[in-house]
């Protein structure tokens, strides 16, 4: 992969519902749009459990937060194609 791929990061912790929810939604995405995705979890890392805490998952694109708590399967995918068709140009 280039220096241009998408990074996509979700701050999550063992046993989240909604953590699982939007791992499978990215990766549904990810199928269509590839990107590097990496699980960060929080509770490995004091300051991130305060900074995320309840407010888990939070997920980032390339370093800019795009969602919390819940992942727009449409949207996510609008960003991925946009970031995407940037990175081939």
């Amino acid at each position: 992969m280039s220096d241009h791929s998408i990074r996509i990061e979700i701050y999550s912790r063992p046993g989240c519902h909604l953590c699982d929810e939007a791992k499978e939604v990215i990766e549904r995405v990810g199928r269509r749009f590839p990107f590097v995705l990496s699980v960060i979890n929080i509770e490995t890392d004091p300051e991130l459990e305060k900074l995320y805490g309840e407010q888990i998952p939070v997920v980032f694109i390339n370093g800019n937060k795009a969602f919390k708590y819940h992942v727009d399967e449409a949207e996510l995918e609008k960003k991925a194609k946009k970031l995407w068709k940037l990175s081939t140009s």
